[in-house]
């Protein structure tokens, strides 16, 4: 039989007014959030070790062996017993192993400083166009329709011919267009946020716009903005290497994968390793970008928040 259910056998909870509405969980903020998010995501843990592993190779690959770039060795040419020359050599003597990681570091600068510029001015063009509007916006949302127009391996072989090609040079001709799609994804998002609470708000209490922009608008595009670098990144490198493989690349005794990758090619029915050790270094590297680059999207987008 069910025991009767009395009054006093209840006692009341004894709740301070202060504690009724206190946050018993600790906080979480968006970049601590996104943080818990990357690590769960094994795909995205996978490319960012991957890459760091490649850039140290960059960095000490070529100071693991006595072999220089460019030292030849005429009793060993395309050696590819692997023996004292870990990668193999190629048709002129030189390691390949030291050649290939000090390429992967060529084509990660080449990168980064396309990257970097990109940035710079898709950062800047995109918040100012976004954040005026007006006939600001549609003059200089024409200028990016007419670079869009243009097909970009056109304009980047037509700089490159008339530059002497180098490290800078080659980033300058990539970043040449490659700024157009960050300007655009900065833009839209300044157009939807200047009409927050949180910025009529600041403008009521009289901040300038150049306050405006560094304070309140441009920290809210950082997420897309990551992103976006995370992609171009790869695209850099892929350009970079189809610049060395046409022979538009860097000159002796520079060397890039694009550039080992076109020496290989004239060899690629005798000694294939010559080709397929630095491609698929390349492609490790593209691969590793693009994971990163999705894991970010997953973490830093609010709508996939679980």
């Amino acid at each position: 039989m069910a025991k009767n259910v009395t009054p006093d056998l209840f006692e009341p909870a004894h709740i301070q007014q202060s504690e009724q509405e206190m946050v018993r969980r600790k906080r979480i903020g968006f970049w601590q959030d996104a943080w818990r998010r990357f690590r769960s995501n094994w795909g995205a843990m996978i490319g960012l070790f991957l890459i760091l592993v490649i850039g140290v190779m960059a960095v000490v690959g070529p100071e693991m062996n006595p072999y220089t770039i460019n030292q030849q060795q005429y009793e060993y040419l395309n050696q590819s017993s692997f023996g004292d020359y870990w990668f193999g050599t190629d048709a002129l003597g030189r390691d390949l192993w030291t050649r290939t990681w000090y390429g992967a570091g060529i084509s990660l600068l080449i990168a980064l400083i396309a990257a970097g510029i990109d940035l710079t001015i898709g950062l800047t063009y995109g918040a100012i166009s976004g954040y005026f509007g007006g006939r600001v916006d549609t003059w200089m949302q024409r200028v990016i329709e007419v670079l869009y127009g243009i097909p970009n391996l056109i304009m980047i072989i037509l700089l490159l011919l008339v530059l002497e090609p180098g490290i800078f040079a080659i980033a300058l001709a990539i970043s040449l267009t490659g700024w157009v799609p960050m300007a655009r994804i900065v833009r839209a998002q300044m157009l939807k946020l200047k009409s927050q609470e949180y910025v009529l708000a600041a403008r009521t209490l009289g901040a300038g716009s150049r306050r405006m922009l560094t304070k309140h608008l441009l920290p809210n595009v950082f997420g897309p903005v990551i992103i976006t670098i995370m992609f171009t990144i790869p695209t850099a490198i892929f350009f970079e290497a189809f610049l060395g493989f046409i022979g538009l690349g860097l000159n002796p005794p520079q060397a890039s994968l694009g550039v080992l990758i076109n020496d290989g090619y004239k060899l690629l029915q005798l000694y294939p390793y010559q080709t397929f050790i630095p491609a698929a270094v390349l492609s490790l590297l593209m691969f590793s970008f693009n994971l990163l680059g999705d894991g970010l999207r997953d973490a830093l987008d609010p709508k996939l928040r679980q």
